[in-house]
């Protein structure tokens, strides 16, 4: 079955809401648990691992920072020049392979790659697939190598990427998001409700 037909695994889908989140939150720098209670307002039905997606969101926007540190050395710009999607995806991708060692670091990366496939420009999973597989060879070390040597004839998973050299491989990366736009009489903001596109819900 295609990607459109097949069916998506609860855990798929906590990682595409999750992604949503994150995606809003690096828009508007909306409260986390603002962006949970609206991704489940607006998605009541949907059967997510809810356990699995408040890691994930929860997760990538308390460690923003040091996973922005973790991938700026792998990319061809700095962190706030990437796209949100991009951006969201390897904030996710990246708190994933780092926290969840019982998820095989291949599934982390495909999950992301196919996100990015669905909600990214041209070719933009082909960078996320990149900058994820060089971020597993250093944080799943021993994993990454273990399947390297099971499969010595598989070509490495970012053959078609390889970015020019990074600039700002060695600037300190001082990770903050956006502040939420306040109006004259100092009341909340209207939660933001931008999301890249809505998930399936079968």
């Amino acid at each position: 079955m295609s990607a459109s037909t097949a069916p998506k695994s609860a855990r798929r889908k906590s990682r595409e809401l999750a992604f949503q989140g994150i995606y809003e939150w690096l828009l508007a720098g909306s409260d986390a648990g603002a962006i949970e209670a609206f991704l489940h307002e607006r998605y009541p039905t949907i059967k997510l691992d809810d356990a699995h997606f408040q890691s994930l969101l929860h997760g990538a926007l308390a460690e923003a920072g040091a996973l922005d540190a973790l991938i700026q050395p792998h990319i061809d710009r700095q962190t706030s020049e990437l796209s949100p999607v991009e951006h969201a995806l390897l904030l996710m991708g990246a708190f994933e392979l780092r926290q969840h060692l019982d998820v095989p670091y291949r599934v982390v990366i495909n999950e992301a790659v196919e996100l990015g496939k669905i909600y990214g420009g041209t070719d933009g999973y082909k960078y996320v697939n990149g900058v994820l597989d060089r971020i597993a060879a250093l944080v799943r070390k021993t994993e990454v190598e273990a399947a390297n040597q099971s499969h010595p004839q598989d070509p490495p998973a970012a053959s078609d990427f390889s970015p020019p050299p990074n600039p700002y491989a060695n600037v300190p990366v001082r990770h903050k998001a956006k502040a939420a736009p306040r109006n004259k009489t100092g009341a909340a903001p209207r939660r933001a409700s931008a999301s890249p596109r809505p998930p399936r819900k079968d």
